[in-house]
């Protein structure tokens, strides 16, 4: 009886007990559940106190940690899990060892950094050549990229000591920064190191200027390292800078009395933007293009408007031409307040033509005005809407005559102007020049109603198909007669551009003899109305030059279609049908 007294005593008791996990679970035994037919019961309850680490935890741990560290550091293999290790980060931070472990982190660091910086000290100096001086460089960069990949390793280790003890104390640098502090202070503000390294990307860029080939990604990745550095513009934007001036005051005065002066002044500014692009600072832009400026435009600024002002008034005239017959100029003030600055420069007889292109535009303006009303009296209206502007010869850039085949529309609309014209201004001759014109076409593709902006040439092309749905190359120039390059190069613009109205058989880059075209109906844009840009043909500077000294003051005015908007009438049933094959939509609605 006693015996068994005491066996029930221990079952009772046995039964009543809890076991204890470290989380602060209490877990009720299996045992008494069963008895008392209740279901597993889980208690949560506080830690009272804090679970102690074991002996020795904390540096046991850093050692761990030290050991992974060092293992980045000199690439070799880690031995631990890299989550354990990310654990052990955490479980430290856990029990307010965050200062001391950053310390010990950041001491660990800073003596590999001072340790590499003996292989640059210790570099020979003697007898260097550019060889030497590029090898160099390769090992700084090597060195500088390792240091990255470390830290970034480094730093994935210890990122939750980076997201909580470091975040929340402001005055400490992450662990990304302080891995740019270390190298900052220990190799690269170094005297010697930083010498070394800026004169050998001088001397490289150098070797660029003077056209010979250099490792672009080495400058990228060491110009870059400045940068992230924050020693850019004091140990190499100054120096840079004054090499460039040095450069470009020597080159200029040799260079200033050749005739393709202002074509490699050019040249040069491109090479300019060029290395900014790909391996300079952004913030070196400005002040290097003002640099290569003064040196060889502003130190001799009088000779070349002497020298050029014949190539510079080609250029000008050229694009101020675009500008005023396309309607691209931003503003008639701006353009005027130019050409103030440019008499003020040259003197008026440099302006003078260009003068006498503003008061052709202004001319022009009232004679449509006048155009308008004549031929709203006229028994026959026109279905197209017809923008006149008339040039005086020996002020604009002189432009090949081409002789084209028109619609019959357009050329009785052009023989109704020659009459009012000729009839206010007799004794004059009109000569129509066709390259400079252009038109709006309305169509109707699959996807809707479109409108076209388009060349003269262009609008040629794109009209014969509505006497047929496909065309060879020669057939198109037999139909409209436009000169074979520029042909060539409207069927390029139609076929071959982002906006592809036709569709080009074989299909290609380049327009060949063999090739048929067809008008794509399938066409598709988001716009409305869709701008189909001319391709142009290169122009050189000697060209221009030659085409523009050369260019006399001539008797005869000669005049443009600046604007052809073309309509049909709904009644036209003929003219309806006969732009099927372009428009594509309804008999009521196909319109061009």
């Amino acid at each position: 009886m006693m015996a068994g007294d005491m066996r029930q005593d221990k079952r009772a008791n046995f039964s009543a007990l809890t076991e204890h996990n470290t989380n602060g679970v209490a877990r009720s035994s299996a045992v008494a559940s069963s008895k008392t037919g209740a279901s597993k019961k889980l208690v949560i309850k506080n830690f009272k106190d804090r679970p102690k680490l074991a002996e020795n935890y904390t540096e046991d741990t850093w050692l761990k940690l030290r050991d992974a560290v060092g293992a980045i550091q000199n690439s070799t293999s880690i031995k631990y899990n890299l989550e354990e290790l990310y654990q052990a980060v955490e479980n430290l931070c856990s029990y307010k060892v965050s200062p001391t472990l950053y310390k010990q982190l950041r001491q660990v660091c800073e003596d590999h950094v001072q340790a590499q910086i003996h292989q640059f000290r210790e570099y020979p100096f003697l007898c260097e050549t550019s060889l030497d001086s590029l090898s160099f460089l390769k090992r700084m960069n090597r060195c500088w990229q390792d240091h990255c990949r470390q830290t970034i390793m480094i730093r994935s280790i210890f990122l939750f000591l980076d997201r909580t003890y470091v975040l929340q104390n402001s005055l400490l640098p992450s662990i990304w920064d302080t891995g740019l502090e270390l190298f900052r202070t220990h190799i690269v503000n170094d005297s010697g190191v930083q010498k070394r390294t800026v004169d050998g990307i001088l001397e490289q860029i150098e070797l660029e200027r003077n056209g010979e080939t250099v490792d672009r990604s080495l400058l990228r990745s060491l110009l870059g390292m400045l940068s992230d550095l924050q020693v850019y513009k004091d140990s190499f934007e100054e120096r840079f800078l004054v090499e460039t001036n040095r450069l470009y005051a020597a080159e200029g005065q040799r260079l200033m009395q050749e005739r393709d002066y202002l074509h490699h002044v050019a040249h040069r500014l491109e090479e300019e933007n060029d290395r900014v692009m790909s391996y300079l600072d952004q913030s070196t832009q400005k002040p290097l293009i003002n640099c290569v400026e003064k040196q060889l435009l502003g130190e001799h600024m009088t000779a070349i408007l002497q020298k050029g002002k014949d190539v510079f008034e080609a250029f000008y005239k050229k694009d101020l031409a675009k500008r005023l017959l396309v309607g691209k100029s931003a503003s008639v003030d701006a353009e005027k307040s130019m050409l103030s600055k440019l008499k003020h420069e040259c003197g008026a007889a440099f302006t003078s033509k260009l003068e006498g292109m503003f008061k052709d535009m202004e001319l022009s303006k009232d004679i449509m005005i006048q155009f308008k009303q004549y031929t709203q009296n006229q028994s026959e209206p026109s279905n197209i809407e017809l923008t006149v502007n008339i040039l005086t010869m020996g002020y604009w850039p002189s432009y090949t005559p081409m002789e084209v085949h028109l619609p019959a529309e357009m050329v009785k609309l052009q023989e109704v102007f020659k009459l009012f014209y000729l009839g206010k201004h007799s004794g004059r001759k009109l000569q129509w020049q066709p390259t400079l014109g252009h038109a709006v076409l309305k169509t109707e593709f699959k996807e809707g109603k479109k409108e076209l902006q388009v060349s003269l040439f262009q609008t040629l092309v794109l009209l014969m198909f509505n006497e047929g749905e496909e065309f060879s190359v020669e057939e198109i120039r037999t139909a409209t007669g436009i000169e074979e390059g520029e042909l060539r190069r409207t069927l390029q613009s139609l076929a071959c551009g982002k906006a592809r109205v036709l569709n080009k058989n074989p299909r290609g880059k380049d327009v060949e003899d063999g090739d048929r075209f067809n008008f794509n109906n399938d066409f598709k844009h988001k716009l409305f109305r869709i701008k189909i840009n001319q391709i142009q043909m290169k122009e050189t500077v000697t060209a221009l030059a030659e085409e523009y000294i050369s260019h006399g003051k001539g008797a005869y005015t000669f005049v443009t279609f600046s604007t052809l908007y073309i309509f049909t009438s709904p009644h036209l049933h003929t003219d309806i049908l006969k732009f099927h094959h372009l428009t594509g939509g309804s008999l009521h609605s196909r319109v061009i």
